[in-house]
């Protein structure tokens, strides 16, 4: 008799992406003649809070991994934001350690407050799991983000208007840079019910954190009453659609985002200033991506560089009224001289 359903799914969606990074690797499976000669096997880290999400995936990570020569660690983060939460870490750690990871460790982040306490804490956690993967050496760190996570994230990114790469949610794969695809989800096809269900039929201990009950939180508030709300007027499978819309977005934003590195090189003069007649000539969604790339590169911060500052810009050159410079964020400077778009830093 095989597995519980619940059990196999998340096993086979790790199994999957594991595949896939072996791939991408593929000296990990090259034989050597002696012990000398091998390469380190490959490690695949886990990022896990304790919550059911990420005890689920731990657990099929340790299933998974050994089956294809891989080590399989887990890194707990201990964001100190509530009483307590070092000891929460610590135990997480050793139920990291029972279900056959190692290494496993606790990394502990003070928590800023820039843009708002969610996307502070995320910060300071990418931080400590970029940090933690390059100490050991990870080639990959697994999140336990599901198919209910993306659904929210596409609904957060409606609400904030800023376009269609909002409504992409998260990749499959991600990362920063020097380490473009080390992060991986293998979940996000999954739905949180069957992550729960597959910690229980194996009896793994859950912790549920507080604050995703706290309406203090936006994504609290979706989750506990924005999505019920949905699915109460729209029925059953909004989340599935959420998530669909997710997938075709980032396509459709990948596709325009390459358009516009294609493009960028044809709307510059040769001392590399943007011809506003050209810009003009563009598609609006290929000439705005434009003018935010201009813009991040003169120096404005790209998660300050909001909808309204591209809108502004675009009008200097569809809009054209002889009107002054424009302020962005980061003290950049954009203005129309002589049928160029100048953006630099005042």
């Amino acid at each position: 008799m095989g597995p519980h359903p619940a059990v196999a799914a998340i096993r086979l969606a790790v199994r999957r992406v594991l595949h896939d990074i072996l791939n991408e690797h593929p000296t990990a499976d090259i034989p050597a003649q002696t012990s000398h000669e091998r390469p380190p096997s490959p490690l695949v880290l886990v990022a896990c809070s304790g919550g059911a999400d990420s005890m689920a995936l731990a657990s099929a990570l340790a299933f998974e991994a050994p089956k294809l020569g891989m080590r399989a660690g887990g890194v707990t983060v201990d964001h100190g934001l509530q009483p307590g939460s070092d000891l929460r870490a610590a135990e997480v750690v050793l139920r990291l350690r029972e279900i056959g990871l190692d290494p496993v460790e606790s990394t502990a982040v003070t928590v800023g407050r820039e843009g708002g306490p969610e996307a502070a804490a995320r910060d300071a956690r990418y931080a400590a799991l970029d940090a933690a993967a390059d100490r050991h050496g990870a080639t990959a760190v697994l999140l336990g983000h599901t198919r209910d996570d993306q659904a929210e994230t596409v609904l957060l990114g409606l609400a904030r208007g800023s376009g269609i790469r909002s409504l992409s949610g998260m990749a499959a794969v991600s990362g920063g840079p020097g380490a473009a695809r080390r992060y991986r989800r293998p979940f996000l096809h999954l739905d949180r019910q069957t992550a729960r269900k597959a910690c229980m039929v194996q009896a793994l201990p859950v912790w549920d954190d507080p604050h995703n009950a706290d309406p203090a939180y936006t994504r609290s508030r979706l989750r506990h009453e924005g999505l019920p709300a949905l699915e109460k007027a729209l029925g059953k499978g909004v989340v599935e659609a959420l998530a669909r819309t997710a997938q075709l977005s980032r396509d459709d934003a990948d596709a325009l985002d390459a358009w516009a590195s294609q493009a960028e090189a044809s709307v510059r003069d040769a001392t590399g200033l943007l011809e506003c007649a050209k810009l003009y000539a563009l598609p609006p969604a290929v000439r705005r991506r434009i003018l935010r790339r201009a813009a991040i590169e003169a120096g404005a911060p790209a998660g300050s560089l909001f909808a309204r500052h591209i809108e502004e810009l675009d009008r200097l050159i569809t809009g054209w009224r002889g009107q002054g410079a424009i302020n962005l964020p980061g003290k950049v400077v954009a203005q129309r001289q002589g049928g160029r778009l100048v953006i630099r830093q005042g």
